[in-house]
């Protein structure tokens, strides 16, 4: 039912499958992400449960108003129009573009000098302000859309694209669990650091719990607690 809920009604919190901020591991969901959410609702009495989907599928629901809320989410001013975004960043993301060791590609941070290659994406992600003005000005034109991280680099491994765009820490797990570290190199600089956050359903009426939430990343943050999860994934 659509309305505001209260605190003890368990809240249905989307996100996608993308190690190693939130995944799934047979029954359980995973992921320094995950672990942050967890704690900070644990800390306002809020029971939560997380669902993985594919990407696209959850900002539907957030959007529909058929989930409570979602994370990692990139700010966007289309998303802003149905999601109410925490004010605390949940995790600052390095966004980075990937290709074969063997092949001659280079990158000065111009994206312009790179449009004729494939470009591997997860359907409906942001990658953040520089790629995604870059293909609503149709300056990347080529583009191969997945439901996942792990696909866009197994098609990066085929051959069935050049480049794939990815976080830092997102690509080194699944190049690690593909065994193919030594296959694949990022180009150098950087795309972009964007923060991510954690988004409400507007149709959902949570700004209230929004708002708890965000004092309680912010403790975390002071408290150590924040630090203390990334450390235990060693990134």
């Amino acid at each position: 039912m659509i309305g505001t809920l209260s605190a003890r009604e368990e809240l249905e919190l989307v996100t996608l499958q993308y190690p190693p901020y939130e995944y799934k591991d047979g029954d359980t969901v995973k992921g320094i992400a995950v672990d942050i959410v967890k704690e900070a609702f644990r800390r306002i009495h809020q029971p939560i449960r997380i669902e993985i989907h594919p990407w696209a599928r959850a900002i539907k629901k957030i959007k529909m108003g058929d989930a409570d809320a979602i994370f990692t989410a990139f700010k966007t001013p289309e998303r802003e129009l149905f999601a109410d975004y925490s004010n605390e960043v949940l995790i600052n993301q390095v966004i980075s573009l990937y290709t074969l060791k063997k092949h001659p590609i280079k990158f000065d941070g111009n994206l312009t000098a790179l449009a004729r290659y494939r470009f591997g994406v997860v359907r409906k992600v942001s990658y953040g302000d520089t790629f995604d003005r870059a293909l609503k000005d149709d300056v990347i034109k080529f583009i191969m859309i997945s439901n996942s991280g792990e696909s866009n680099f197994q098609m990066l491994l085929i051959g069935r694209v050049d480049i794939v765009v990815s976080n830092q820490h997102g690509a080194k797990y699944i190049l690690t669990e593909l065994g193919s570290q030594n296959k694949v190199k990022e180009l150098n600089p950087p795309l972009q650091s964007t923060p991510s956050y954690i988004a409400f359903s507007k149709k959902r009426k949570l700004t209230n719990i929004r708002d708890q939430l965000d004092k309680a990343l912010k403790d975390m943050k002071e408290d150590g607690a924040y630090q203390a999860i990334i450390n235990r994934y060693q990134m």
